[in-house]
């Protein structure tokens, strides 16, 4: 494999009244995923890329890390490096945003 890890990060536009994670941050998490892991030196063992729709839409913005397939709900810039430290690094999810 490889990348040890995978984070998709819905970016899907939708007409209202839907909730829609691209006009929720979506792009501003993936460029904030993407500069930290950057910083870290980890961009050859995780990739953090754009996608659209993951039927969560009441939970957005929404992401899902592989391969373990854990969804995240509900994420803040401000939970970035907390995602990226728990659990891109250190296995273990953040609890407090999974949903599924």
């Amino acid at each position: 494999m490889k990348y040890k890890k995978h984070v998709f990060i819905c970016t899907n536009q939708k007409d209202a009244p839907k909730k829609c994670c691209g006009d929720e941050r979506g792009m501003a998490l993936v460029d904030a995923f993407k500069n930290s892991l950057k910083e870290k030196g980890l961009l050859a063992e995780i990739r953090t890329q754009k996608t659209g729709c993951l039927d969560f839409c009441a939970f957005g913005p929404v992401l899902v890390v592989y391969p373990e397939g854990t969804f995240y709900g509900n994420v803040q810039l401000s939970d970035v490096e907390e995602i990226i430290d728990n659990h891109l690094v250190g296995d273990m999810p953040v609890e407090r945003l999974v949903i599924g």
